[in-house]
């Protein structure tokens, strides 16, 4: 799971730079963390792209190339996270970008989708019992390490 990244690449950021450069570089740590994940998941657009293809719903058209657009994406967002003086704008992009992919979370939850088989073998709806938290995790992490960083934590 990806977002098992989070918390193991935040504490060796954290444990590195305190070693490093003798403090802990909090908002920077967690956005190291966010672009490791978001690498990842971008890397997972290409190697399981049957499966996220199954996620978009039939309707919309090019669902295929929307997968390897948005792994791009993902990637693409990953380094301008570290780009200094681009926090800010790539923060509220990924904000964005975690809203418009729920629907197809939802989508793969309400069609049991398994992405990593390509077929419906899925989880089914309790899956958005983690999910959406997750995405709201997700944005609330982008939050306060790119755009509002409270004092304590620059």
């Amino acid at each position: 799971m990806p977002e098992a990244i989070l918390p193991i690449v935040l504490i060796i950021s954290m444990v590195t730079f305190k070693l490093l450069r003798k403090k802990y570089e909090y908002a920077l740590s967690a956005r190291i963390a966010m672009a490791v994940m978001l690498v990842a998941a971008g890397i997972a657009h290409f190697v399981y792209a049957q499966g996220m293809t199954l996620m978009i719903p039939k309707f919309i058209p090019v669902r295929k190339e929307i997968v390897y657009i948005t792994g791009i994406l993902e990637i693409t967002g990953a380094i301008v996270l570290l780009i200094p003086g681009w926090q800010k704008t790539a923060g509220w992009l990924l904000i964005l970008f975690f809203i418009l992919i729920l629907p197809a979370n939802i989508h793969a939850a309400v069609e049991h989708i398994n992405m990593k088989t390509a077929d419906f073998t899925g989880n089914g709806p309790w899956y958005l019992w983690y999910r959406i938290p997750l995405q709201l995790f997700f944005i609330g992490w982008i939050y306060f390490s790119c755009i509002r960083l409270p004092d304590r934590l620059k």
